[in-house]
């Protein structure tokens, strides 16, 4: 068995022109894994679209109906960012079908991503931060329901506060939340995660993954997860417009290797999505996204 990786054609939507959301950096992640031999078309697994049910364990079934039917108020639109349209209702649909089935392969081989997902910033009642339902918490509520975990570690590391993903489990224990995020970004006002770990703009590679080595492997050890759902934005990069940290490629590609090293390592499986990524630069952009996957292929081959 190949690592398991998780693609959808639907998950690619044209925007308006002039919209300035990196919509096609998924095909072209999809693409350059293909093309770079990092993966091959048998390993990847197409999810299904769920039903509005599942996406209510975590949303108001008021705001599931009115995104899903267009009648969301303008303003409500305008906080999410995106331009509605029944193509993007779809897609953002199978986006959370990908991250429940990336989280069962994960289960069952240890390791799986998912070449898209990370939308943290999406409430029950509203989305905002061009997040619109929260894939991760859809899909820990989904394994709580079926019984498969007793304990799930959201391990953030997008630039930005996973306030939505916060929110939501802050009264349950059985889901610990930790985001390693820049302290002066989006959004304004932060939530309160089990563990947050604010950093100064401007932080560098060896400095960041310092950091994060010194909260990780005790991370782990106290938790003790069932399985981890690892949100790996590459937004902290120093060339993204909406990042202000300064890690460099390399630094993405060494915090992969150390994230799902030091997790494979002490067994715990780990479920991934490559969260959000902002840079003017499309190709670029899918690069530094497959640096997730080409770290778990490694990862997967060594453990």
């Amino acid at each position: 068995m190949d690592l398991p990786l998780i693609y959808h054609p639907d998950y690619v939507v044209a925007l308006p022109s002039g919209h300035r959301f990196p919509m096609a950096k998924f095909r072209l992640l999809y693409d350059l894994l293909l093309a770079d031999g990092v993966a091959d078309r048998n390993q990847f697994h197409q999810p299904e679209r769920p039903d509005a049910a599942l996406i209510e364990l975590v949303h108001c079934a008021a705001y599931v109906q009115a995104y899903c039917d267009g009648t969301l108020d303008a303003r409500a639109q305008k906080r999410i960012g995106l331009p509605w349209s029944s193509e993007l209702v779809h897609r953002t649909c199978v986006a959370v079908g990908g991250t429940i089935l990336t989280a069962q392969l994960a289960l069952q081989h240890g390791l799986a991503c998912n070449t898209a997902g990370g939308t943290h910033h999406a409430f029950p009642d509203y989305g905002s931060g061009f997040c619109i339902f929260n894939d991760l918490a859809i899909a820990a509520r989904l394994l709580q329901q079926w019984g498969l975990v007793q304990k799930i570690l959201i391990l953030d590391l997008d630039v930005h506060q996973g306030d939505g993903t916060a929110a939501i489990f802050q009264a349950d224990p059985q889901v610990f939340t930790f985001s390693m995020h820049c302290e002066v970004n989006f959004p304004g006002t932060k939530q309160q995660s089990d563990l947050d770990v604010a950093l100064p703009a401007g932080m560098e590679d060896d400095e960041y993954l310092q950091t994060l080595a010194c909260y990780l492997p005790d991370l782990l050890s106290a938790v003790k997860p069932d399985l981890v759902l690892y949100d790996a934005g590459v937004d902290p990069h120093g060339g993204d417009r909406l990042g202000k940290l300064a890690l460099t490629d390399t630094g993405l590609f060494r915090r992969e290797m150390q994230v799902l090293g030091t997790c494979a390592s002490a067994g715990y499986p780990v479920a991934c999505v490559i969260g959000g990524g902002y840079a003017e630069d499309l190709n670029a952009l899918a690069y530094r996204h497959s640096l997730l996957h080409r770290a778990a292929s490694a990862i997967y081959r060594q453990y």
